[in-house]
């Protein structure tokens, strides 16, 4: 969108992982897209990490974003997202729970409302297959934690940067599965059409609460980053939660409420 207006080229390298409606979407606004295999390692020439660098490399004048490293990133969200919980929560927030990806968000945030108040509980939303919560709580990366998950936009194979996990408390995992129909649920229960990292986010929330994390005194703030319209080849699509397995007994596949006359 920034690129349509400035009149940039915009060039993209995204992961095989990323949603067709995504992907689709990226086209049709006239982006350039570059789908890279997502189970390969970071240093991998394939990976989207290595593409988007060649890229830049080999075009004169080139922007090179470079998100995950990008102190920037982090800044954003410092100056912004983290003033505007505070002030709409009138400084009564207890927990942020959000999903962590290239970190911006939540390290953003997470800095200016310590700041406020360092009792404030930073929580990370991490996925099965991720390496941040071990490498948050260890401070070594394991690549025995790598493996495939489905969830787009959450987690990672490697450690981004210095300002990464410095104010998070700790990290809590989900599961594909869970965060699947908990993003599903959402949107049935509170009309907000939300993606597959805000299931996640509020997947977290659902484990939390079962722990005890809240009291009646806590004010939660649980960030959403997607809308549910990018994932309508996914998680909205039965056929695609079937394929998963993710229909049993426990979950069990919405009825049929589409006729044609």
């Amino acid at each position: 969108m920034v690129s349509l207006i400035k009149g940039y080229e915009c060039i993209l390298a995204v992961s095989s992982k990323s949603s067709k409606d995504k992907i689709d979407m990226l086209h049709a606004m006239g982006a350039k897209v570059y789908v890279c295999p997502a189970n390969v390692s970071a240093e991998d020439p394939r990976s989207y990490y290595q593409v988007a660098k060649k890229i830049h490399e080999e075009i004169k004048d080139s922007v090179y974003i470079n998100q995950y490293f990008n102190e920037l990133n982090v800044e954003a969200h410092y100056k912004t997202t983290g003033p505007e919980i505070w002030e709409q929560t009138s400084g009564k927030i207890t927990h942020l729970i959000a999903c962590s990806g290239t970190g911006g968000t939540i390290s953003g945030c997470a800095k200016y409302l310590k700041e406020q108040n360092s009792d404030i509980k930073i929580i990370g939303v991490d996925a099965y297959g991720s390496v941040l919560k071990k490498y948050h709580e260890t401070k070594e990366l394991d690549t025995d934690e790598i493996y495939p998950y489905r969830i787009e936009g959450l987690g990672k194979n490697l450690i981004t940067g210095k300002n990464e996990h410095v104010s998070i408390d700790f990290f809590i995992k989900v599961t594909d599965e869970d965060s699947a129909h908990t993003a599903r649920e959402v949107t049935k229960s509170e009309g907000l059409f939300v993606g597959y990292t805000s299931g996640a986010a509020m997947q977290a929330v659902k484990q939390l609460n079962a722990m005890g994390e809240f009291d009646k005194d806590s004010v939660v703030v649980v960030i959403f980053p997607d809308h549910g319209s990018r994932y309508m080849s996914k998680i909205y699509s039965d056929t695609w939660m079937k394929e998963q397995g993710f229909f049993d007994a426990k979950n069990e596949e919405a009825p049929n409420k589409i006729e044609y006359i």
